[in-house]
């Protein structure tokens, strides 16, 4: 607890804290949160039963006999919430929808080229609706949705700072809500991702840089530690704590020099790391199709497969240089990523050709989660304030 802290709020953390541990077993008991959390009977039996009360956990039967009287199974109610999740970027809507139990339920993606118009955010707000209708969620149940956007998003103020990809400034989360009659949250799409892999892949505990290799390039860094809104620092998910930086533009890699006075980035600058290992270089290959441009390769296309390898070689500088930085796990995500799991051996051999500590490439794997994994983080992101007020 930290110091001053007062009675009330002990007992709000304590209350989250018990709360927490249900919503992450199929079923529990008292006497077992009491062990677990180290919080005394009766004072369990005190918040479980405001729990119930509030219609977020209940009774579910009875646990299995150890030899005396069988406890009574509590388990999170999970489907008292949910939350939308929507992924825009310059050519696609992606949707995803989750609960309590923060995993995917249904997901969608859509082409819808944006355009920032009243008819755009109409057709929004029409593709938003049908998916709820159609997916059976109850509107009175949804807790929020979160926006996932490409660009800088300063999450205190609810603002989209900058986007060059969508070529717009200073727009706030008010502008979504004209037309979404559901509370919004906006979020970078890169962070937005790297919850999920941080809390659907149940990853070991150690901080985590994850590289989003997507038609732009971003990235986020989490730490395993849980540390509250320090310096930059901040903990908005049941995973580990994300680094925003000071002006809130973390994790903006693709934008790192690897090759000075080199290609031309949309930003301006020369060199960056987009230039090179964004997915359109490979997609744009095929049409924006980045399956066939593996299809291809894999079916003999030499020309495919040098272009491939000197995306590698590029790809090998950044995460090296990452490594050299945060001295921590490197996972390659977005588009890309979803691909990168049969060559990541092979890569992996690339990285440790540069890595002066160890001389392995173990550091560095492929994304676990690969569908709509922006849209669906937005959308753990608004289930994780949810649960944070209980």
């Amino acid at each position: 607890m930290r110091k001053g802290t007062n009675s009330l709020e002990v007992k709000r953390l304590n209350r989250n804290r018990v709360f927490r541990y249900v919503n992450a077993q199929t079923e529990t008991s008292m006497p077992d949160i009491s062990a677990a959390l180290d919080i005394s009977g009766p004072t369990v039996l005190t918040i479980v039963k405001e729990l119930k009360e509030a219609g977020v956990v209940a009774e579910v039967g009875e646990l299995k006999s150890t030899g005396g009287r069988k406890a009574k199974a509590i388990a999170a109610v999970k489907d008292v919430r949910y939350a939308v999740g929507l992924d825009i970027t310059a050519n696609h809507v992606g949707l995803a929808c989750t609960d309590l139990n923060k995993k995917v339920l249904k997901h969608e993606r859509i082409r819808k080229p944006f355009s920032y118009t009243d008819l755009y955010f109409q057709e929004i707000a029409g593709i938003l609706e049908r998916f709820v209708e159609e997916n059976k969620i109850a509107r009175e149940k949804i807790e929020g949705v979160g926006i996932s956007l490409p660009g800088i998003v300063n999450r205190q103020d609810n603002i989209l700072t900058q986007s060059s990809v969508l070529n717009l400034r200073d727009i706030s989360r008010e502008k979504w809500e004209e037309y979404i009659p559901y509370p919004c949250e906006l979020l970078n799409d890169a962070n937005a991702a790297a919850i999920t892999e941080d809390v659907c892949c149940k990853r070991p505990e150690s901080n985590m840089v994850y590289l989003s290799l997507s038609n732009s390039v971003g990235g986020a860094v989490i730490f395993a530690d849980e540390m509250k809104s320090n310096d930059g620092i901040r903990s908005d998910f049941d995973g580990g704590a994300m680094y925003m930086g000071n002006n809130w533009r973390s994790g903006e890699f693709g934008h790192m020099v690897i090759h000075p006075e080199g290609k031309t980035c949309y930003c301006g600058k020369k060199g960056c790391l987009d230039a090179y290992c964004s997915a359109l270089n490979l997609a744009g290959l095929e049409n924006g199709n980045l399956g066939a441009f593996f299809e291809k390769m894999e079916s003999g296309n030499e020309e495919y497969r040098q272009i491939w390898e000197e995306y590698l070689a590029d790809l090998a500088i950044v995460v090296d240089n990452l490594r050299m930085c945060l001295d921590c796990e490197v996972v390659l995500g977005g588009y890309v990523g979803g691909y990168m799991e049969p060559y990541i051996e092979a890569f992996r051999l690339k990285c440790a050709g540069r890595n002066i500590f160890g001389h392995g490439g173990d550091y560095v794997r492929a994304c676990k989660y690969r569908v709509e994994a922006s849209a669906l983080g937005a959308a753990i992101y608004r289930i994780e304030q949810y649960i944070d007020r209980i």
